[in-house]
């Protein structure tokens, strides 16, 4: 019974997290816990049980967001038909992180103690995983040997900023064009 009492807690703290980054990313980190709450369809005490302060809330987003990005990497490198594209796919989902990131950027400076190890946090868990898909595509012959995954992500994450201000503002096929460039320039 208590098994499946901690899958359940488990599974509500997920969805709870699931509806404060879509809330965050709709409204920013201001947005009222009752609004987070009923998108994920709990009451107001059930986010505070789990995420006593907002800045816990904001850290836990963050780190769930960064957890399942780096989770998708190895699926998507075992389940693609190529590293190239696996490796298209994770930056798919590594934009999708920043845009919800920059969505939680104002919080994200701010002097909290906190919030300053995220950033090592993020580079920590992601930066492997995206040096895992570039060495495999790499060794597949489908990109150049020996590109660099943080020069990568940084620069995906250059052409993420200008998304959230201009609707017009593609970052997606921005970031397309960089994987093809790196298809073709093998």
């Amino acid at each position: 019974m208590e098994t499946r009492k901690r899958a359940d807690a488990r599974r509500n703290e997920e969805v709870l997290l699931d509806a404060a980054a879509t809330a965050f990313t709709a409204s920013g980190v201001d947005v009222a816990v009752r609004d987070i709450a009923a998108r994920a369809g709990v009451g107001v005490a059930t986010i505070y049980r789990h995420f006593p302060t907002r800045a816990d809330l904001i850290i836990a987003v963050y780190r769930h967001q960064v957890e399942a990005c780096a989770a998708a990497g190895p699926v998507l490198l075992a389940s693609s038909e190529s590293p190239h594209e696996a490796l298209g796919r994770w930056v798919h989902q590594f934009v999708d992180f920043l845009v919800t990131k920059h969505g939680l950027a104002h919080a994200l400076r701010s002097d909290d103690a906190a919030f300053q190890r995220l950033h090592a946090y993020f580079i920590d868990r992601l930066v492997p995983v995206c040096a895992q898909l570039l060495e495999a595509a790499g060794a597949a012959g489908e990109i150049p040997a020996g590109e660099d995954a943080l020069q990568l992500m940084r620069g995906i994450g250059n052409l993420c900023i200008g998304a959230e201000n201009d609707p017009r503002y593609d970052a997606r096929h921005l970031v397309d064009l960089v994987i093809a460039g790196l298809a073709a320039s093998r």
